[in-house]
């Protein structure tokens, strides 16, 4: 299995029980493949708790810090796609850096970063 990045909507549904997230999620740990979710992902999400679910899934994924290094790449490609969700971009240019595929319920804002990107991103929709 390749790799998966998290964007908030897989978070979200996650926290919702939704069986699909809960599946892949699975199914990754299986192939001992630890899904990345990059930290403005989080922050976007995060209430504080008690968010069990979310929790829980968090446990087996891989936490991605936000460097000055991505935060400049995120700036560009937004600047590029003339748009302004550093957390989808977020996800993208982790994506791209990493080859991973993107579980989403955004698809349509994903997909557009990632063709101004002229990165093809697997998306898994949520």
């Amino acid at each position: 299995m390749k790799g998966l990045i998290y964007d908030a909507g897989a978070l979200v549904a996650a926290e919702r029980s939704d069986h699909k997230v809960w599946a892949m999620h699975i199914e990754a740990l299986e192939h001992d493949v630890r899904p990345i979710v990059p930290t403005p992902v989080l922050a976007q999400v995060w209430r504080g708790g008690p968010q069990p679910n979310l929790s829980r899934l968090l446990k087996g994924c891989d936490i991605e810090p936000f460097s000055e290094e991505s935060a400049r790449a995120c700036g560009t490609l937004l600047a590029k796609a003339d748009q302004s969700d550093v957390v989808d971009a977020a996800v993208v240019v982790s994506a791209a850096t990493k080859g991973r595929s993107v579980v989403t319920s955004d698809p349509s804002d994903v997909s557009a970063l990632a063709d101004a990107h002229d990165t093809k991103i697997n998306l898994h929709v949520v």
